[in-house]
């Protein structure tokens, strides 16, 4: 089916600025709040939010197979559901619909009030509820970088890591939206020339540059995905960033991997970009170490050219650039991850949630944390109001932002934001009696 959506000379009648991260070529899907407080399903063109669930109603996806209810959800999950042809004909019929020469809405004034807002009149929501979440450690860069400062130079990369796509399960509960604050975990820590660890509120809280992909129904158990089939399986992508709590990680990672000090949070975007519109920003990645297995083996250009870049926001404060990379610089694309997450017959379904690991690049200025952009705290970097940062404090505000962009179009994700608040407590609910 021709993705007619990307067409690159497409105008809409929605007021849009020329740099902005959704035109009518991008087309993403979310979850959001009415001013009414009901929750719908839409997508986004300018600052201008669509209201599916709204249009559905009122006949304008008549000739799409499409259930009553499916854009009246609370999440994306049943319309993922229905597969790569559904969602190409979805986003074929919104392009139609609000390009500049097509009147069909344009004109019904009554139709638009019911379905379109600005922007800042909507609360965005978690677009999928998450059933599995996995993190993936494909960053040759990032790897290299923390195997340096942890293990022997010449040897920071793991034997096993230039072979397949090192992963951890993680933990799906605490998967949140852009603009949920999060709070400064506690765990065990084991402080410098001591040999008992102690329990506190961790000291070295991280970010990690990340994107994530969201996949569909794709396999029964026992049933592989192929790696040329992998994309069908992957309905869009997100900005991530995965939280990390880097003492309490150093203490407890070994002999299994992180726990506590990962799963207090994952924050990602509130819009899902799918596939087909990165379709024209495809290019190849990083040459291979070694020859792959044959399942891991592929032709053509599986990586996409995302920039990225994170920024630190102290409170009340203008934000400080920190860092610059590219979604290119992962040695293990997608389409590797997906084939090795399923080769042993592992089923993924609609809704779960694969993290790219962190995304550094071949500059001290391209690193995805701040473990690497202080190297372990050691150089601290300056921000714009004058302070220094080792690691995040508390009141500061993480926002990551992303976008492809060529000669004809940009694609943009927005933006990922989070503060981190001070450590939890527990209100007393017979004090305040």
């Amino acid at each position: 089916m021709p993705k007619i959506a990307n067409d690159p000379s497409r105008k809409t009648w929605i007021t849009t600025t020329s740099d902005t991260d959704f035109p009518i070529q991008n087309i993403p899907f979310g979850v959001f709040l009415t001013p009414d407080d009901i929750i719908t399903i839409g997508t986004r063109i300018g600052d201008t939010v669509i209201d599916l669930g709204a249009l559905h109603q009122l006949g304008y996806f008549k000739n799409i197979p499409l259930t009553d209810d499916i854009f009246l959800q609370d999440t994306l999950n049943d319309f993922i559901s229905d597969g790569q042809k559904t969602w190409r004909l979805v986003r074929n019929r919104i392009a139609l619909l609000f390009a500049k020469e097509n009147p069909e809405l344009q004109e019904q004034k009554e139709h638009c009030q019911v379905v379109l807002f600005a922007i800042d009149e909507v609360e965005m929501q978690l677009p999928i509820q998450v059933g599995d979440f996995t993190d993936f450690y494909s960053s040759k860069e990032h790897a290299t970088n923390v195997g340096s400062m942890f293990r022997d130079p010449e040897n920071a990369l793991l034997p096993n890591w230039t072979h397949l796509p090192v992963a951890y399960h993680g933990r799906s509960s605490s998967i949140i939206s852009s603009g949920t604050a999060i709070h400064r975990p506690m765990g065990q820590i084991m402080p410098k020339n001591s040999t008992t660890p102690i329990f506190g509120a961790s000291k070295y809280v991280d970010f990690e540059l990340e994107m994530g992909f969201i996949t569909t129904d794709a396999n029964i158990l026992g049933e592989s995905i192929s790696i040329n089939e992998a994309e069908e399986s992957i309905f869009g992508m997100v900005l991530l960033n995965d939280w990390s709590a880097r003492d309490i990680q150093k203490w407890e990672y070994i002999p299994l991997g992180p726990f506590l000090s990962k799963n207090f949070a994952t924050s990602i975007s509130p819009w899902i970009i799918t596939l087909d519109a990165l379709q024209p920003f495809k290019c190849q990645g990083p040459d291979p170490i070694h020859e792959p297995l044959p399942y891991l083996q592929f032709s053509g250009k599986k990586s996409y050219d995302i920039q990225l870049e994170v920024a630190i926001q102290p409170p009340s404060q203008q934000e400080t650039l920190v860092s610059k990379s590219n979604f290119k610089y992962l040695y293990w694309n997608m389409s590797q991850q997906l084939a090795h997450h399923t080769v042993n017959g592992c089923p993924v379904n609609s809704g779960d949630l694969m993290g790219s690991g962190t995304i550094s690049g071949p500059t001290p200025d391209s690193y995805g944390s701040m473990l690497e952009l202080t190297w372990k705290g050691e150089n601290p970097l300056s921000l714009a109001d004058g302070s220094t940062r080792r690691f995040i404090e508390d009141h500061d505000t993480v926002i990551m932002r992303g976008f492809c962009q060529n000669s004809e179009t940009r694609i943009g994700f927005g933006e990922v934001k989070t503060e981190l608040l001070p450590v939890f407590e527990k209100k007393n609910i017979k004090q305040e009696l």
